[in-house]
């Protein structure tokens, strides 16, 4: 089951001391940019999506793309400075013989997602007022042509699993699990995962959607549930905003 206890703690692979679970590199340098890429890059993506309401859509879901890739590009060789010196970088996605189906767990785990953030999502109407429309932007990036469609469908079903989930179950909630319970792990990258989107409204859905793909990795041990789990979710969302 995916919310059943661990075979084992994931452990891992990088370096700096153990007491810093948040630490990717013992080189400060690394630490800081990577942490102000990732945010200078959640402002610059709002920017795309809030401002210049002129800018064609398609060139809006362009931008978008590029940003994300070069984001890929970015936390890759944060994270390969950072890998310990006996593993590599695509280690951590290495299956673990001892693990469960991750495939099966990948199924339950995204029909308990759906479950909880519709459940979740009637508190949050409760508390901020129900939307006429769930993302007035992305949608018209979706009707607006066959490219911004698929730029849209490339960042969000494709690169944006891949790279979240690298960073905050492959290397944060396995950092944590190493000082920790990993049901501490869990939650606290959740939590973290969930802040990093600066989305007051959305914060409780993004907790829950954290702590669901951090239980699928600690489940099965392989980071490709948790990454097929974040792709179903987005692809799902955007055939909801798609059709709303």
């Amino acid at each position: 089951m995916i919310l059943a206890s661990p075979i084992l703690n994931p452990k891992p692979k990088f370096g700096g001391h153990s007491s810093k679970s948040l630490a990717i590199s013992t080189n400060p340098f690394l630490r800081c940019s990577f942490f102000t890429t990732k945010f200078s890059s959640t402002l610059l993506k709002c920017h795309c999506g809030t401002h210049n309401k002129d800018t064609d859509k398609s060139t809006q879901a362009l931008s978008l793309l590029v940003i994300d890739i070069l984001e890929l590009l970015a936390t890759l060789f944060f994270l390969k400075s950072a890998i310990k010196p006996n593993n590599r970088l695509l280690d951590i996605f290495k299956v673990n013989p001892l693990e469960r189906n991750w495939l099966l767990a990948s199924a339950l785990g995204f029909g308990v997602l759906i479950l909880l953030v519709f459940l979740t999502s009637i508190v949050v109407d409760g508390l901020y007022g129900i939307k006429d429309v769930n993302n007035l932007i992305l949608k018209e990036m979706l009707v607006r042509s066959d490219i911004s469609k698929g730029a849209c469908i490339t960042v969000y079903c494709i690169i944006t699993p891949i790279l979240e989930e690298m960073v905050y179950r492959g290397f944060m909630l396995a950092s944590l699990a190493s000082t920790m319970n990993w049901k501490q792990a869990v939650v606290i990258s959740a939590a973290i995962f969930s802040a990093a989107h600066l989305s007051g409204e959305n914060f409780l859905q993004l907790f829950v959607i954290g702590c669901i793909l951090g239980c699928s990795y600690c489940g099965t041990g392989n980071l490709s549930s948790s990454i097929l789990i974040h792709s179903l979710y987005n692809a799902f969302t955007l055939i909801i905003t798609f059709l709303s």
